[in-house]
């Protein structure tokens, strides 16, 4: 569903990703595993196109979308849940809602997909008028989350999910993720809670100073040895 190809993105002089190659199939979840500033906030713009590569590719569904803009890679069938969430804190979280079907016209269409995203997230449908900066740190995540849903995506890119949540709000928001899994969503989920990710996933990568360094199952990483001394605490 998702291949990237070859990607080197620089910023300015700073090369922050070298000759970077990974898949993603239509039945998959997959990691990419990294520490802070390993690239892999870069990898997952480039896959949405926020940023452009200097080499290399993006194709979705078998079709080049590397000079597409982020709304048309939308309409393809990819969402992305930014690092941090960026709900619009100031809007009720239906609204929030709303504007992830913003190509959407057809409002029947769009309570029946609210109302998917409220049964993945009961405690959402309890705050539906509640304004969003409001909300807890793990729901504005779900929300951010829910957002992305709305749309109905194929593939949904998640970047850094669990940055700065408490422990317990990030087992939920994990739990969150593999039920999106189990529904079928394809995923993309680049991260630093190495535990909590190979958790959840079915092929994970490892990127280091933007390059690829490992992949494999979730079981072939936990017995890695450098896994292990840089992400697990082994």
């Amino acid at each position: 569903m998702l291949e990237l190809k070859n990607l080197d993105v620089a910023y300015g002089r700073v090369q922050a990703l070298h000759d970077v190659s990974l898949s993603v199939a239509g039945d998959e979840a997959v990691a990419v595993l990294g520490a802070n500033g390993a690239g892999k906030s870069t990898l997952i713009k480039t896959a949405i196109g926020w940023q452009e590569p200097q080499r290399g590719s993006v194709h979705f569904d078998n079709q080049d979308v590397t000079w597409l803009t982020p709304w048309e890679r939308v309409e393809r069938g990819m969402a992305l849940v930014p690092e941090g969430g960026r709900v619009f804190r100031g809007l009720t979280v239906q609204e929030n809602l709303r504007l992830g079907a913003y190509r959407q016209a057809d409002e029947q269409a769009v309570g029946s997909q609210m109302e998917t995203v409220f049964e993945l997230f009961p405690a959402l449908a309890e705050r539906r008028r509640q304004v969003a900066h409001t909300l807890s740190g793990g729901e504005q995540q779900m929300l951010a989350i829910g957002r992305a849903m709305m749309s109905d995506p194929r593939l949904l890119l998640i970047d850094e999910i669990s940055m700065g949540l408490m422990p317990i709000l990030v087992q939920r928001v994990f739990e969150t993720i593999n039920d999106l899994r189990q529904q079928g969503v394809a995923i993309l989920l680049v991260e630093q809670n190495a535990y909590e990710a190979l958790n959840v996933v079915d092929r994970a990568y490892v990127l280091e100073n933007g390059r690829l360094v490992l992949e494999g199952t979730p079981d072939e990483l936990r017995e890695d040895q450098r896994v292990k001394a840089a992400y697990l605490g082994g």
